[in-house]
């Protein structure tokens, strides 16, 4: 894994702009996110979370505006950030025909990461797949396939690490499991941004808080910093609220 000092922004996205056709997906979006920090994306549909979780991916080419991944900016070294991002969506496209074991052996390949036999192994036991080592990934449930692309996502190491509403799918304990997971990931220096609906769900583990409405950032910063400026007793939803009500009246 990339390592990244802890005062260091992971992300950095300045003007983001992306068009497609007549529809303007992104609109200027700026915000950064500290390296080793979880962070929430989150917005309502069409806010321009998937966009924007993409782009940084290097998947989509923005329209304009700059955006660099763990130092490196991904319009010029899009190979490069490939190479210690991960990404997993809400509905991971599994190869059909392939074991859950030779998926790891796939993406191991694919990132030259030699002792992926261990660190295979060590996944498979701490997200539960054990006895689904040997199955297809046609046989596996909705959740299954999720913890699948999980283990794929963390079997490089990467330095940062873009979930898309990760927790459809997942049972309480799987979800329990993948917030500790993303924790624990974040603690030894990963970067993690969670992008998400369910704000119940991710603010005991989040940091740092990304709003995003209409293809525009409303606010970015600490999850304390949010609280102080609109819901300081409040959860992560009422700031929301209050963020997207302010929009509204101005």
């Amino acid at each position: 894994m990339t390592e990244l000092p802890t005062n260091h922004n992971a992300i950095e996205v300045v003007d983001f702009r992306k068009v497609y056709g007549s529809t303007l997906a992104a609109a200027g979006i700026s915000f950064s996110l500290p390296a080793g920090t979880v962070g929430a994306l989150v917005g309502p549909n069409g806010a321009g979370k998937t966009t924007t979780i993409r782009a940084l991916c290097g998947i989509i080419r923005p329209t304009s505006g700059m955006l660099r991944v763990a130092g490196l900016d991904v319009q010029t070294e899009p190979l490069k950030v490939k190479q210690v991002v991960a990404y997993v969506p809400d509905d991971p496209p599994l190869f059909e025909t392939l074991t859950v074991w030779e998926h790891l052996r796939f993406i191991a390949s694919a990132y030259e990461v030699e002792d992926y036999q261990q660190r295979g192994a060590e996944l498979l036991t701490q997200l539960n797949l054990d006895s689904k080592r040997n199955a297809l990934a046609s046989e596996l449930s909705r959740g299954m396939r999720q913890k699948v692309a999980i283990a794929c996502a963390y079997l490089h190491n990467p330095a940062v690490l873009f979930f898309d509403e990760p927790l459809s799918g997942l049972d309480p304990a799987a979800i329990r499991l993948l917030k500790r997971t993303m924790v624990e990931r974040a603690e030894r220096g990963a970067t993690v941004l969670v992008s998400s609906h369910l704000l119940a769900l991710v603010e005991d583990i989040c940091r740092h808080l990304i709003v995003l409405r209409h293809g525009k950032c409303l606010f970015s910063g600490t999850v304390e910093l949010a609280r102080e400026s609109y819901a300081e007793s409040g959860s992560l939803e009422d700031v929301f609220f209050r963020v997207t009500e302010e929009e509204d009246v101005g």
